[in-house]
């Protein structure tokens, strides 16, 4: 993901909680960022802390913080209690195609039945209903086979 991003953004830095062969290693729920330190937060948080994810990444962003989580992280009432009934996303973009998850690597035939979408919020943007957006198929003209080439050199 950083890689892509790096292709929009001046600067990114990448980081995990483990080591997969690209950015630094660091918990960003325990790693001292300190407050508004970064533009935007864009992560895709381990599904059972994404909440703690959005929470810390408000006080690290400045303009923002997007999600990339499964579809049904909309679904509960802990998660309206605590994160939407106060603060909705700005955006929600659901992607029409699926899209892989394969823990650490690439992998250009993976599959899956999990359907996923980011979550937006601009700080300093309050909305009572996010927009509803979807991310068109796109899968194959984004892809690159470069990026399968790097992932498996990192073995």
């Amino acid at each position: 993901m950083a890689r892509a991003l790096a292709e929009f953004f001046r600067s990114v830095e990448a980081a995990d909680a483990y080591s997969y062969g690209f950015g630094k290693v660091r918990d960003f729920l325990s790693f001292p960022y300190e407050a508004q330190s970064h533009d935007w937060v864009i992560t895709n948080p381990p599904f059972r802390l994404a909440e703690d994810f959005i929470e810390r990444a408000f006080i690290v962003a400045r303009k923002g913080v997007a999600i990339l989580a499964r579809t049904v992280f909309l679904e509960s009432v802990g998660r309206y209690e605590n994160i939407f009934a106060a603060n909705p996303p700005v955006k929600f973009a659901q992607f029409t195609e699926r899209v892989p998850m394969v823990k650490g690597r690439l992998d250009a035939k993976a599959s899956t039945a999990t359907g996923y979408g980011w979550f937006v919020w601009e700080k300093g943007r309050s909305v009572s209903l996010p927009r509803l957006m979807w991310v068109p198929p796109c899968r194959r003209a984004l892809e690159k086979a470069s990026d399968y080439g790097f992932a498996s050199s990192k073995a």
